[in-house]
């Protein structure tokens, strides 16, 4: 039983970690896939963006935004859907930590003052990693078609 459990967990895990492209979307939502024009279809499946495209065909094409915008631009309402990615910035940090008890590294719980294997004490150096998100591409909307996009490079 805990072997199932067990290859269940990674199995979701790695599910988890696929990553959402056109293909998976369109066999995901093939109704609205169905109802975009030839033209569209042939552009979600490449990925592409053109003007003039509906909102869906862009869902389709590059998948949910990260922000969505309202605004007006040119006399009219206007929508924004931004694309967010992170870039890793690596540090080396110094931790320390403090326990309770004599000195500082004492022991704590049920184990009492010199608590193996709790010990709360410890210092040192080591790597750390943090992502940093940017705007990677934008899509804007203007009665709900593509009026103009960009894409980072």
């Amino acid at each position: 039983m805990k072997k199932i459990l067990v290859v269940l967990v990674v199995g979701l895990a790695a599910a988890a970690c696929v990553p959402s492209t056109p293909e998976t979307r369109i066999r995901q939502y093939p109704e609205l896939y169905g109802s975009l024009s030839s033209k569209e279809q042939q552009l979600v499946q490449q990925g592409k963006l053109a003007k003039g495209m509906s909102q869906d065909a862009v869902f389709l094409a590059w998948g949910s935004p990260a922000l969505r915008y309202e605004g007006f631009q040119r006399d009219q309402s206007a929508l924004r859907w931004d694309y967010t990615a992170a870039y890793p910035v690596y540090s080396t940090q110094y931790y320390g930590a403090y326990g309770y008890g004599t000195f500082g590294c004492g022991g704590y719980g049920r184990h009492g003052r010199y608590g193996y294997p709790y010990s709360a004490c410890g210092v040192g150096i080591g790597p750390e990693v943090t992502y940093v998100p940017y705007r990677k591409s934008s899509v804007w909307f203007v009665k709900n078609r593509v009026d103009s996009w960009e894409r980072l490079q």
